[in-house]
């Protein structure tokens, strides 16, 4: 009895991983495009497209960058570190409430505590978003999901302004 009730815990534990690891591989089809010339932010799960965002891209003196990345880490409630200064969590935080750090080093999509900047190019190249968009893609995207920055109009922007334009 003890190797039978051995073997359905184990079948039992593989059961449960398989599960999550399906639940997780629904949420690892997402990602994220961002058409810097549009100021826009497409979260995408397969073809389909989940939320659109407006956002404040790269200024033209520190351009967002252009390439495929990923989200290597998720920070609620981030610090600030820069120009000789640091700055909590808090209203006057730069970063806003979270931050969703990039493969490619001190870049990020995040917060701000500037929420006019938003629709413009304003910022040291990270892609800032208003608080409730950030928090909202916060609990929607995981690390490892693939992020693309694209410096001219991506064809998925062009598929999803065609179907506003016949709506």
């Amino acid at each position: 009895m003890t190797n039978t009730n051995n073997v359905l815990k184990i079948a039992a534990i593989l059961a449960v991983a398989a599960f999550g690891a399906f639940a997780a591989d629904t949420r690892s089809h997402r990602r994220i495009v961002v058409s810097v010339p549009d100021r826009k932010l497409v979260l995408l799960e397969g073809t389909r497209v989940l939320k659109i965002y407006d956002v404040a891209v790269g200024a033209p003196s520190t351009p967002s960058p252009s390439g495929e990345f990923q989200i290597v880490s998720r920070i609620p409630n981030p610090t600030w570190f820069g120009h000789g200064r640091i700055v909590g969590p808090g209203r006057t935080n730069p970063l806003g409430t979270r931050w969703l750090g990039l493969s490619i080093k001190g870049y990020g999509i995040h917060g701000t505590n500037a929420p006019g900047s938003i629709g413009k190019a304003a910022s040291h190249g990270c892609i800032r978003m208003r608080q409730h968009d950030i928090e909202e893609l916060f609990d929607l995207v995981g690390v490892g999901v693939p992020v693309e920055f694209a410096s001219e109009r991506p064809a998925v922007f062009l598929q999803v302004l065609a179907v506003a334009v016949t709506e």
